[in-house]
């Protein structure tokens, strides 16, 4: 007996690289004419340096804050070009700064997603695999109660 689950909402995770193309490839496959697919870029912020003299420190920061703003914008740009060739489906795309474990697990809350895709980058077998994950694959995979499709990322 065969069963296809239908998935309301699908959540991509995409770094804007080709294993990102293949994980979206994919859940255009999961997904069906109704489903809702959100494509999700996470900048991680520029972090901050140690504090320097008051001067210093405020053009430092705007510089760290103009770079972030700008590399969200090209990622925006990036995203919308991803979701609108693929006009079969509700496809969405969203670019939000801060930490990718966090706003991932985030949207699949708010949005009541029902599957994440994501591209994952290591090559091992067995146990080794799953304790392998990297860090962002790990805390959703192990945080999140919906299914995660990990996508080998790796040429065969």
């Amino acid at each position: 007996m065969c069963f296809h689950y239908v998935y309301n909402t699908i959540l991509v995770p995409h770094a804007g690289t080709v294993a990102g193309d293949e994980a979206l490839k994919h859940a255009i496959y999961a997904a069906r004419d109704s489903s809702k697919l959100i494509i999700l870029h996470i900048v991680e912020a520029i972090q901050y340096p140690p504090s320097f003299s008051s001067s210093e420190r405020e053009n430092m920061l705007k510089s760290i804050d103009d770079a972030n703003e700008e590399i969200k914008k090209d990622m925006e740009e990036k995203m919308k070009k991803y979701a609108q060739q693929y006009t079969k489906n509700n496809i969405e795309s969203k670019v939000v700064v801060g930490d990718a474990a966090e706003i991932i697990l985030d949207v699949v809350e708010k949005e009541k997603v029902d599957l994440i895709v994501i591209a994952k980058r290591r090559k091992l077998k067995g146990v080794k695999k799953l304790l392998s994950l990297g860090s962002v694959s790990r805390k959703i995979v192990e945080n999140t109660s919906c299914p995660v499709l990990l996508i080998d990322a790796e040429q065969k």
